[in-house]
């Protein structure tokens, strides 16, 4: 492992010392330098302490080799991220076929969707969902079914399930889009999505009935994101009209009326 060298190299980025750092962590220097010069391994503890202190993630706290960073991978690491927004290495997706070998569509019941955030990269997870097939989306294409609560997102009522297709490139995501994001603390929500990776390595996510306030989740926070395709809902959304239409309806209603004063006149 190159723990030591990373944590060296992580500590001088930041322009500081072993004992500043040490303090920070509410370690010794004695502990730290002991960490920096592999003499002591740190436990898992201490492996969170420093993956929350430098904002890399454990798994490249351990296995990479920063001495091998280009200048594009430290500024990502200046950023605050941790992950591959643009999607350069594949995201692991699990999925289901059915017995043509085609993809299925997998829907996450209700009851199951507390459990997704730790189910989502589990086969056995997976295997046991439900699944449905809808022919007129693409093939070349991943898509999932995701159960709605609440009522943020209006036409789509709770009990609604929302068909969206799986987003490699988190930087291809256009403002204003509708997406199911999974995140590390909320799970599975329905959102409007403002991307602001460029500049705050973040997404804002917005309902579309006003009462709930928009917030900002950190891209590192985000497991997956979902674009929206359609909603199945066991309701019919309300039909408004627009001042177009209320205008020509009350001009119809006055016609009638007129020609009903007419025929009571004759």
């Amino acid at each position: 492992m190159a723990i030591g060298i990373n944590l060296k190299l992580l500590r001088k980025r930041l322009g500081k010392s072993q004992g500043e750092v040490a303090n920070d962590l509410g370690l010794t220097r004695s502990s730290y330098s002991g960490y920096e010069n592999n003499v002591a391994q740190p436990n898992l503890d201490s492996l969170i302490l420093f993956s929350d202190y430098y904002r890399v993630s454990i798994d490249d706290l351990v296995r990479k080799d920063f001495m091998e960073y280009k200048e594009s991978d430290w500024e990502k690491i200046d950023k605050g991220l941790s992950v591959d927004v643009k999607g350069h290495k594949l995201r692991v997706l699990t999925a289901m076929v059915d017995e043509t070998n085609e993809d299925v569509i997998e829907m996450i019941p209700a009851k199951a969707s507390a459990g997704y955030t730790s189910g989502y990269a589990d086969p056995d997870y997976i295997k046991v969902l439900p699944t449905f097939h809808l022919p007129f989306l693409s093939k070349d294409r991943k898509y999932r079914s995701f159960p709605i609560k609440g009522d943020s997102m209006p036409p789509v009522v709770e009990g609604s399930y929302v068909v969206a297709e799986f987003v490699q490139n988190w930087m291809s995501i256009r403002s204003g889009t509708p997406c199911i994001v999974v995140t590390k603390d909320d799970g599975i929500v329905f959102k409007v999505v403002h991307n602001l990776l460029s500049s705050e390595q973040s997404f804002q996510l917005c309902s579309t009935n006003t009462f709930y306030e928009p917030y900002i989740v950190h891209a590192n926070d985000v497991l997956e994101i979902w674009k929206f395709v359609n909603y199945i809902s066991p309701e019919l959304p309300e039909v408004r009209m627009d001042d177009k239409d209320l205008s020509k309806t009350l001009q119809g209603l006055q016609r009638d009326v007129q020609a009903l004063k007419t025929m009571v006149k004759n």
